[in-house]
């Protein structure tokens, strides 16, 4: 079981999609590639649910805009290191993220034979939650 479980309180991004250059070969980063990108995030308490206003809550918008700003405009060797920059960068945005799952995706990866994607998935939270990072 992911550790995000842990959060009785989840907004969910699934399937976002863009284009980027992220890639260990030279022809990954000239040509660029699409990544798919789920993105969860965990939460205590959200008071939204209660309230029924956008103030009480993480805008989704604002989250896509993150992910697709760190996907498509910065460049690493490794989709480890893509996923921890969206990781780290949301929650430095929203101080109310109390923890993020990234997983990211590769449906084109360089790879011979037949396969869906190649991916990775990491958990990243604040350190007042008394977890650890994994």
């Amino acid at each position: 079981m992911s550790e995000i479980a842990n959060y009785p309180n989840q907004i969910r991004l699934r399937g976002l999609s863009f284009f980027g250059y992220t890639g260990a070969l030279e022809s990954e980063k000239r040509h660029g590639q699409f990544f798919l990108a789920d993105v969860t995030l965990g939460f205590m308490n959200l008071p939204g649910i209660e309230t029924d206003r956008l103030e009480d809550t993480v805008n989704y918008a604002e989250v896509f805009s993150i992910v697709k700003g760190v996907v498509e405009k910065e460049r690493f060797d490794l989709i480890e290191r893509l996923a921890g920059e969206v990781a780290v960068c949301v929650l430095s945005v929203f101080p109310t993220i109390d923890a993020v799952e990234v997983t990211i995706s590769k449906p084109q990866a360089p790879i011979a034979g037949t396969f869906e994607s190649m991916g990775v998935r990491i958990f990243r939270e604040r350190e007042h939650t008394g977890m650890t990072n994994s």
